[in-house]
């Protein structure tokens, strides 16, 4: 029994490891074709300190999963959402309010920012340092711990 259990231990590791893997190449993957230039958006952010840029949709499910290591992160750091194909203004803050999430957003309905940052999935997270030039970015889920550090870092 004992050694049952240890070859499905180490088949339940391996599984991990090689999920992990695979989703860090896909992220890697569809990372290339982002936007990789320094911040142009036209917005007011409020201090002179690393911006995380999330793009994400009410409907994604991963989104779903991660909202709230962004509404954790958004506590300590500049955070800018941007809600993409999810409907009126209306209908975001209902989500938002429902699901209890307060970092500011920007609605684009039509797409127009995803375009501009070559956006393909969702969710995708931009870092940026105080001079606006990208720093890290990624496609798919996030620790609030990797989100963490990857501002913490953006900081120094």
């Amino acid at each position: 029994m004992k050694e049952k259990i240890k070859h499905y231990l180490k088949e339940i590791i391996l599984f991990f490891i090689v999920m992990t893997v695979f989703a860090n190449v896909i992220s890697y993957y569809k990372a290339r074709e982002l936007l990789k230039q320094a911040l142009e958006i036209d917005y007011k952010f409020k201090s002179n300190r690393p911006i995380l840029i999330h793009f994400w949709a009410t409907w994604c499910p991963t989104c779903k999963l991660e909202i709230s290591n962004i509404e954790q992160i958004s506590k300590d750091y500049e955070v800018l959402t941007i809600v993409v194909n999810s409907g009126s203004i209306k209908d975001i803050k209902n989500y938002m309010k429902e699901k209890d999430l307060h970092f500011r957003f920007i609605n684009d309905k039509d797409s127009l920012y995803a375009k501009k940052f070559n956006i393909s999935a969702y969710p995708t997270t931009f870092i940026y340092d105080k001079n606006k030039n990208l720093v890290f970015s990624e496609v798919g889920y996030t620790t609030v711990l990797g989100l963490y550090f990857r501002m913490w870092y953006a900081g120094l």
